[in-house]
């Protein structure tokens, strides 16, 4: 390209021409995620899962671990699971290690001891970061300011509750304390329930 060219260009870009800022803004949009399932990750048993497959469905996003004074909380999140999965609801359980390593374990230990103890049979994947260094994808979006407004911020601890509208959109946030079976979080998923697919 000639440089009165690349100098038109440059020109265009600076002083706002419809055309190439509409070319730019398409490319950064297309790369850049815009919901909580617009990521791919891996289940439990090492295979790629496209998150948009929960697209259509309320999502309750957890981080989960095996030896925390909130574990036994698996036992109420399948409950939420069986009660409103043919609504259209589904939990993802996504266990990390990051607080007090209470996950040590492989992702095979982790299913063995979910299915055994608490007879969980809602979405599980495999370890991940969900903060500091090496943070996930799905969870830096979770958690930054400029793509969950209002809800991000720092997990605390484990079993900390996003719940994701139909969409895409992350429309609340739950802290681990947060009982399954407490009326605000069902209240709120109930709400959701209520918007069509």
């Amino acid at each position: 390209m000639k440089r009165d060219s690349i100098c038109a260009l440059a020109a265009a870009v600076a002083f706002g021409a419809p055309g190439i800022v509409v070319l730019a803004q398409t490319r950064s949009d297309r790369t850049q995620p815009r919901t909580a399932l617009d990521f791919t990750v891996k289940d439990i048993n090492g295979r790629r899962v496209k998150l948009d497959r929960y697209r259509g469905k309320v999502v309750l996003i957890v981080n989960v671990a095996s030896l925390c004074g909130n574990t036994p909380q698996y036992e109420g999140l399948q409950d939420l699971y069986e009660k409103y999965r043919k609504r259209g609801f589904v939990v993802l359980g996504f266990p990390a290690n990051d607080f007090g390593r209470q996950e040590p374990g492989t992702d095979a230990e982790i299913r063995r001891f979910c299915t055994r103890k608490y007879g969980v049979t809602f979405p599980m994947f495999s370890k991940i970061v969900v903060k500091g260094d090496g943070q996930a994808p799905l969870y830096r979006f979770l958690t930054a300011n400029e793509t969950n407004p209002g809800l991000g911020g720092e997990i605390e601890w484990n079993f900390a509750k996003f719940l994701v509208a139909r969409d895409g959109r992350v429309v609340g946030r739950f802290a681990p304390k947060t009982q399954p079976n407490e009326p605000s979080l069902v209240g709120a998923i109930e709400e959701q329930l209520k918007t069509k697919p």
